[in-house]
């Protein structure tokens, strides 16, 4: 086991009704901005009951922000917030949304000439505005974790970051707010969730049972009661063991101590900045031909992954991987979520695009082993073509 720091200050609010007790969480005489999506929490009830747990905090909104947040817009924001000197955010949505008010948490007292260099790593978050949640959609972890991915529309860039000041100071998780969500949502959510666990988990062996058990029991959950979350969104429990499985997914446990990857998200966000994809859909796509290409370097996890969580074990090694990797395509198959570049009209244009991006940037070293480059990458987006 690698050594590790383990840090996670966020506090949990869990069950239904839990909205209502945020009021305790937030300082007295905070001047709250509360921030939100495309209007659907105005729809199923979750604004009303933010509005009145506020009812004796001042109040200002921002609505609109995106999936895949935009930077444009959450400057927006951020002129909002300094001109009505908030003191404290509510982010009401899912990740999108925690992931934009973490940026506004951090661009606000921001004093660069340009926010956007706390993305680009030029600029480290010296202060941040405290902020809290109340999640809609289980799927980034956003609500447990310090990082945030934002894209920039005029650049079509996609960057992530992270600081130990933009953990949220509390989170509400209430499954009944998410009682109202579309299909296709729910299933991105789930396979969402299920890549952030196989980014931490299928790397290779360095003896991390409890990790590695930890990170099963959360595959093994979503494969349970995923498929019952999207027959039945109204089921509590289901909803409830979808929740809090697609928090641990992403909540600094997993990655205590072992060695982790992320090339998957890393090619995946250039998908989305380019084509607009949803996250979740290029994680699948990205995913199978990432482990196919990598088999040999992830091979002991990926026996283990197919063994523990898929029950194969029929075969060689190879035999078992590669059954490893199908049983995973058909999982998100079974989510409506289609793995190939072809489902999403993405050709070879695409890729060589993204090469050029790549090389521009200068990237190199990517996977748990840093020894993939930008030439593997271009293979391993052919292979989903």
């Amino acid at each position: 086991m690698k050594n590790f720091q383990f840090y996670n200050p966020v506090r949990i609010l869990f069950g239904k009704g839990q909205i209502a007790a945020l009021t305790a969480q937030i300082p007295a005489g905070a001047k709250v901005l509360i921030t939100y999506g495309g209007g659907s929490i105005k729809q199923n009830g979750v604004y009303d009951q933010v509005k009145a747990a506020l009812a004796d905090f001042d109040t200002v909104e921002f609505g609109g922000i995106e999936a895949n947040p935009h930077y444009e817009t959450l400057l927006r924001a951020v002129e909002l917030g300094r001109a009505e000197q908030a003191t404290f955010l509510l982010a009401v949505g899912g990740g999108s949304v925690l992931d934009g008010t973490k940026f506004i948490a951090a661009a606000i007292p921001f004093e660069g000439a340009e926010p956007w260099d706390i993305l680009a790593g030029k600029a480290k978050v010296a202060s941040a505005v405290p902020f809290g949640a109340v999640l809609t959609l289980p799927a980034t972890g956003s609500e447990m974790n310090s990082g945030a991915v934002i894209t920039r529309v005029s650049t079509q860039e996609k960057l992530a970051f992270s600081s130990p000041l933009t953990f949220p100071k509390f989170s509400v998780l209430d499954p009944e707010t998410c009682f109202t969500l579309p299909p296709r949502q729910i299933a991105n959510g789930i396979a969402d969730a299920f890549t952030h666990v196989l980014e931490q988990y299928l790397t290779y062996p360095i003896n991390t049972p409890l990790q590695d058990r930890l990170a099963e029991a959360v595959l093994l959950t979503l494969i349970e009661e995923g498929p019952k979350v999207l027959e039945n969104p109204t089921d509590y429990d289901a909803m409830a063991n979808f929740m809090w499985s697609a928090t641990n997914a992403l909540n600094g446990t997993l990655a205590a101590g072992v060695v982790t990857d992320w090339s998957t998200h890393y090619v995946a966000h250039e998908l989305t900045a380019l084509h607009g994809i949803d996250h979740a859909r290029t994680l699948a796509i990205v995913l199978p031909s990432m482990l196919r290409y990598r088999q040999a370097g992830k091979l002991e996890k990926l026996v283990q992954y197919g063994q523990r969580v898929w029950n194969i074990t029929a075969g060689t090694d190879e035999e078992r991987a590669e059954a490893t990797v199908q049983a995973t395509v058909d999982f998100f198959e079974r989510l409506d979520i289609k793995t190939r570049l072809s489902d999403y009209d993405v050709g070879p244009d695409t890729i060589r695009q993204i090469v050029q991006r790549f090389t521009e940037r200068g990237v190199k070293d990517l996977g748990e082993r840093q020894d993939m480059q930008i030439a593997d990458v271009e293979k391993i987006l052919t292979l989903a073509l």
